[in-house]
């Protein structure tokens, strides 16, 4: 059960980004710096009744989406997961913070408007990720490696559509650490024009938190936004 998917950011240099929300093990707090950011917010994606199936309809929890307006400068959208064991337990939060502190006698004056509604406003038409998916890496039907880990990311949207037939998007992967192997892009068979997935195996050691990055192109036209995912390996 949750109220949010995961946090979506539109930065200052003009890229949207989509960071899908963990419940960790431990708190996790992560930072994503920028300067004059567009706006950031907790939005909630997944409104399909059958995925939730709760008297207090999760799928219907609305986004909230910060617009700046002034006052934001330099900084960080900082997004702080807590763990938990409960619904009843408001465990993510997100918050702005500026490059310079607060220090005593000084003041900081911020301007913004929030929009709550169903969707992010504003929209970039570009594909958005609707589904991230984790399993065990390696081939079917053969033994599967020890430290290697299934990514599926799913987008959907009109650029993803309008691609001519035959024609497959180049997947754009970036990690702080370990390897990736059979990365391959392939429409979802559902029927549903511009619907496509992503697939990867990640490679890595250690418990230490991997952070990747992923987004579609063809040729030189960006096609969907920007897939950052912290990676905790097996539980860590």
């Amino acid at each position: 059960m949750h109220d949010s998917d995961g946090l979506s950011l539109w930065t200052g240099s003009g890229e949207r980004i989509w960071r899908p929300l963990n419940n960790p093990s431990s708190l996790s707090v992560s930072a994503f710096t920028d300067n004059k950011p567009r706006g950031y917010g907790l939005s909630q994606r997944d409104r399909s009744f059958d995925h939730y199936l709760d008297g207090v309809r999760y799928d219907l929890r609305p986004t909230l989406w910060v617009e700046p307006l002034s006052g934001f400068g330099r900084g960080a959208v900082q997004l702080v997961e807590m763990p938990t064991d409960d619904e009843i337990h408001d465990n993510i939060n997100a918050m702005w913070v500026p490059a310079e502190p607060a220090n005593a006698g000084r003041s900081l004056e911020f301007k913004y408007r929030l929009h709550w509604s169903a969707d992010e406003p504003l929209d970039a038409n570009l594909a958005k990720c609707v589904a991230t998916r984790l399993g065990n890496g390696g081939i079917p039907g053969l033994p599967r490696p020890k430290g290697v880990r299934k990514f599926m990311v799913e987008f959907w949207g009109p650029p993803l559509a309008k691609l001519p037939f035959g024609t497959k998007p180049e997947a754009i992967l970036s990690a702080s650490r370990g390897e990736f192997s059979y990365v391959y892009t392939e429409a979802v068979p559902d029927d549903v024009p511009g619907h496509w997935r992503a697939q990867f195996d990640l490679t890595v050691k250690g418990a230490e938190p991997v952070e990747m990055r992923l987004y579609l192109k063809n040729g030189g036209e960006t096609l969907s936004e920007t897939w950052a995912y912290q990676y905790r390996p097996f539980g860590n």
